[in-house]
C-alpha cells in the first residue's frame, strides 16, 4: 500500500490546532495503524505494512472540525479509530495519511429519562456507558464480546451485532440508531446533525463517509441476567434444544452453542466439556426454571452458574468473536468464518462436517432477523491456505448459507456483497474528495 507523506505546511497546520495531540513516534504510529486483523491470515500480508504518517487525538469537537479542514485543504487521507478491536482492518490506514483517535471524546451528553434514549460521544467505552445506564435502570441493547474495551463509535461504524442480537437483531435494524452528529470533510467541515434515516448510511460504513462526533441510541430496561450452561451428548440434540429454548416464552440476552472441541479449549474457569457440546445462555431470572425444564426433557445436563457478575470473567466472554480469540490463543492456526445458516440448519452443518471433518468446528449464535429467529454461525476453520478457504466458502454457499466474509477489507465484500447506494451517496455529500478511510468502500472506488 502506498503512503502519503505529510508536507511541512500540512504538519504545521496540524500543530496550530488547539486541543489536538500529535503522535509522531514510529512505534506509536505502528501501534495505532493496526487492529485485530491478525484473526485473518488473508488480511495479514495485505495490512501489516500499512502505516499512518501521523496520529492525532482531538480533545474537542472543534479540534475534529479543524483536522477535517486541514485534510480537505491538503487532500490527506483520514482514518478513524476507536479502540482498534475490529477484525477486518476497519481502522487500518491503507493510504497512510492521518489516523484520528476518538477516545478523548467519551462523555454521555444527554439522557432522556422518559424514553431511555442516550446521546453519547463516540470514544466512550461500551463498558463505561453500560455502567452509567445501569445507574438509571437501563442497559445497552447490543454489545460485541469486546464490550469491555470497544468504543460505542467503533461499534456503530465497524460492528454489526453481538450480545443481545437474540433479542434485538443487528445494529442496522431500524430503531437502534436514532440520530447522529457528524463532521464532513468538505469546504465547511462543521458539525451537523443527521436524523435516524440520514444517519443510517454511516451505520457500519467503516468511517468512510463521515466523522461521527455523537450518537443518539435506544437502550433497554435493565435486567439482572443469569448465566446458564446446558451440556448435550449429540450435536443434533444440542441444536434442537437451542431452537426450543429460543422459541420459548423466556427473555434471553445471549444464546450460544459450541462444539465439544471448542469447549475444551476455553479458559479453565468455564469448566470441562465432559465430552459434551455446550449451550451458553444469559436469561432473565423468571426464565431460568423454563430452561431447566427444557434441558431435563431433552436429557441434557443443566447448570445454573448464577447471577451475571460483570466485574468478573463471565459467559459473554466465551461467545461471539471471543470464542475465536480463545481458540487462537490455544492454536493460532485457527481462523473463522461468519454466515447465516439455511433453514433447516442441521443438514447443511452435517454435510459440511462430513466434508471438512475436524478442520471445521461449529460455533452458533441465535439471532433475530426480520422478526424471526435464525442461527448465525461463526465456525472455527483450520487454516489450510486461501484455496481451501475459498472452496469451503463456496461449499457453504452451495448449501444455502449466506457468507459474511471476514477476510476482506471492503464494507460490501464483508457484508451482502452488493453496493449500498445510500452509503456511496453519503460519501459524495460528506467526503467529496474520497479522503475518509480510502479503499474500504467498494462502491466509491468502482465509480
Amino acid at each position: 500500500m502506498t503512503s502519503t507523506q505529510l508536507s511541512d505546511t500540512a504538519l504545521a497546520d496540524l500543530r496550530e490546532i488547539a486541543d489536538l495531540e500529535l503522535i509522531e513516534k514510529l512505534a506509536e504510529r505502528e501501534h495505532f495503524s493496526k487492529d485485530a486483523f491478525e484473526y485473518s491470515p488473508v488480511l495479514i500480508p495485505q495490512l501489516k505494512d500499512c502505516l499512518a504518517d501521523v496520529v492525532v487525538r482531538p480533545l474537542t469537537v472543534n479540534a475534529v472540525e479543524a483536522v477535517a479542514g486541514v485534510c480537505f485543504r491538503h487532500q490527506l487521507p483520514l482514518t478513524m479509530r476507536g479502540s482498534g478491536t475490529g477484525n477486518y482492518g476497519q481502522s487500518v490506514p491503507l493510504k497512510g495519511g492521518l489516523v484520528m483517535l476518538m477516545g478523548a471524546l467519551n462523555q454521555m451528553l444527554h439522557y432522556d429519562s422518559s424514553t431511555g434514549v442516550v446521546t453519547v460521544q463516540p470514544g466512550c467505552f461500551l463498558r463505561d456507558l453500560d455502567q452509567q445506564l445501569a445507574q438509571k435502570g437501563r442497559q445497552l441493547r447490543l454489545m460485541p464480546s469486546t464490550w469491555r474495551t470497544a468504543t460505542v463509535g467503533g461499534f456503530i461504524a465497524g460492528g454489526s451485532g453481538g450480545i443481545g442480537s437474540v433479542r434485538w437483531g443487528f445494529l442496522r435494524d431500524p430503531g437502534h440508531l436514532l440520530g447522529m452528529h457528524m463532521v464532513a470533510i468538505d469546504s465547511e467541515h462543521k458539525e451537523q446533525y443527521l436524523s435516524a434515516l440520514e444517519a443510517q448510511a454511516l451505520n457500519h460504513a467503516y468511517g468512510t463517509n463521515g466523522i461521527i462526533t455523537a450518537l443518539k441510541l435506544s437502550t433497554a430496561p435493565a435486567v439482572q441476567w443469569h448465566e446458564v450452561c446446558i451440556d448435550c451428548q449429540t450435536w443434533a440434540d444440542a441444536v434442537s434444544l437451542l431452537k426450543d429454548c429460543v422459541g420459548s416464552a423466556v427473555d434471553l440476552h445471549l444464546c450460544s452453542l459450541l462444539e465439544r472441541p471448542i469447549v475444551d479449549q476455553l479458559p479453565k474457569w468455564c469448566g470441562s466439556s465432559a465430552g459434551q457440546h455446550r449451550l451458553l445462555f444469559l436469561v432473565a431470572p423468571d426464565g431460568v426454571s423454563t430452561l431447566e425444564e427444557l434441558a431435563q426433557k431433552a436429557g441434557a445436563t443443566f447448570t445454573l452458574v448464577g447471577v451475571e457478575r460483570l466485574s468478573l470473567a463471565g459467559l459473554r466472554e466465551l461467545t461471539w468473536n471471543h470464542t475465536t480469540l480463545h481458540m487462537r490463543a490455544a492454536d493460532p492456526a485457527w481462523t473463522y468464518l461468519q454466515m447465516l445458516l439455511p433453514q433447516p440448519e442441521l443438514p447443511a452443518m452435517e454435510a459440511l462436517k462430513q466434508q471438512w471433518g475436524d478442520n471445521l468446528l461449529w460455533h452458533l449464535e441465535a439471532v433475530r432477523q426480520r422478526g424471526g429467529t435464525r442461527l448465525a454461525a461463526l465456525p472455527l476453520v483450520r487454516w489450510q491456505g486461501l484455496e481451501a478457504l475459498e472452496r469451503l466458502m463456496e461449499h457453504c454457499r452451495q448449501l444455502g448459507a449466506l457468507i459474511f466474509n471476514p477476510h476482506v477489507i471492503t464494507v460490501e465484500d464483508g457484508g451482502l456483497g452488493v453496493v449500498d447506494g445510500d452509503q456511496v451517496a453519503a460519501k459524495h455529500r460528506h467526503d467529496p474528495l474520497g479522503l475518509l478511510n480510502p479503499g474500504k468502500l467498494k462502491g466509491w472506488s468502482a465509480r
